[in-house]
């Protein structure tokens, strides 16, 4: 039990140092769109350098099977991002980084699965993906910003800001009048927001263009501290 406690710790440095360069991360990829290479190579050299203390002090709590997940998980990945299912190389690295860093499930864990612990990052990722509606309609709650439904798809935004931001303008000029599409296009942005601050517009509802950086964060960290939410909630649906 000493031994299972002592690994404990092993795994919330595993917790922190993938948090610090995710949170990082996330932060770069807003701000410039790119994550540097590095951050990755922090985040797998602290994996493989954990591993190593743990088979030499608390070698009873190694899960060595789950180390064969590392390279099915990177193989994976550099599949979906093959098959652009995810975009981004910066998240495909960071997603090959997670599978280095935290191979197997922390004890603290509260629910785990059988599934592994890098792909329940995943999962949650995209589960916390499907909830930023839910976040964008409470941020426009407290701005008083209550239009019906582009509160869950967007923000209202100055249009100087919004000429300044990542992002995709919901509303566009279309033969003297004002449309709204409800769903990101790779449009000119930067010509459909001269035409509406042309048209007399000041504020235009758009769409953040939100790193998936961000999602794979607040999967990582409700890996550790919930577990795999997907796998728990189908078997709750299936009893």
């Amino acid at each position: 039990m000493a031994d299972f406690a002592n690994a404990d710790v092993l795994d919330a440095i595993r917790m922190a140092i993938g948090a610090v360069v995710l949170c990082y991360a996330s932060y770069t990829d807003i701000k410039t769109r790119t994550a540097e290479n590095y951050l990755w190579a922090i985040m797998g050299g602290a994996g493989v350098l954990l591993l190593v203390l743990q088979y030499f002090l608390f070698p009873g709590t190694i899960a060595y099977f789950d180390l064969i997940y590392i390279p099915i998980m990177i193989g994976l990945v550099y599949l979906l991002f093959y098959l652009r299912l995810i975009f981004g190389g910066a998240d495909a690295k960071a997603l090959m980084a997670i599978a280095v860093l935290a191979p197997f499930w922390p004890k603290f864990t509260p629910l785990p699965s059988i599934m592994p612990f890098s792909l329940s990052v995943l999962t949650n990722a995209l589960l916390s993906f499907l909830a930023i509606p839910i976040g964008l309609f409470f941020y426009n709650l407290s701005r008083g910003d209550l239009k019906f439904p582009h509160a869950f798809l967007g923000v209202l935004m100055p249009i100087e800001k919004a000429q300044r931001k990542f992002i995709w303008p919901m509303q566009y000029l279309e033969k003297g009048r004002i449309k709204t599409r409800y769903f990101p296009t790779e449009g000119n942005a930067s010509a459909d927001l001269r035409l509406l601050r042309a048209y007399g517009l000041r504020k235009v509802w758009v769409t953040p263009k939100l790193p998936f950086m961000i999602p794979i964060c607040a999967g990582f960290v409700l890996s550790f501290i919930a577990g795999d939410i997907l796998f728990w909630i189908i078997a709750s649906i299936m009893g």
